[in-house]
């Protein structure tokens, strides 16, 4: 059985960073750089097991579900964010999914996977 969230397994500290759309100076909007949105403690914890999992981890990805609260800024978040090591800035994870696993809007789980270019 999983074991429940707790804020004593939040060890980790994340910057949630989204791109930034600038004008191309001809009327477009391109991607710009990454500006962190909101900075919160996470609980990281590393999958393994099923055959996808275990194929990525043979190409350097290491996929992870991050718990973090739930509150207004956080569920802003979506798969074109990214998450970066507030401890060590060159580890960036980048997000593939977020669920509200009990529905009671107290936790997201996003799975992000860490070594893949964002």
């Amino acid at each position: 059985m999983a074991k429940r969230p707790s804020a004593g397994r939040m060890r980790e500290k994340l910057h949630f960073q989204r791109r930034e759309m600038i004008d191309d100076g001809m009327g477009n909007e391109v991607g710009g750089d990454f500006t962190t949105v909101f900075t919160d403690v996470a609980e990281l914890v590393p999958l393994r097991g099923s055959e996808p999992v275990q194929a990525a981890r043979l190409t350097g990805v290491q996929p992870y579900t991050a718990r973090i609260r739930s509150y207004a800024a956080s569920r802003e978040i979506t798969p074109a964010w990214r998450a970066v090591d507030a401890r060590n800035d060159k580890r960036v994870l980048n997000i593939r999914t977020v669920t509200n696993p009990d529905q009671k809007s107290a936790w997201l789980e996003l799975l992000v996977d860490d070594g893949v270019a964002t």
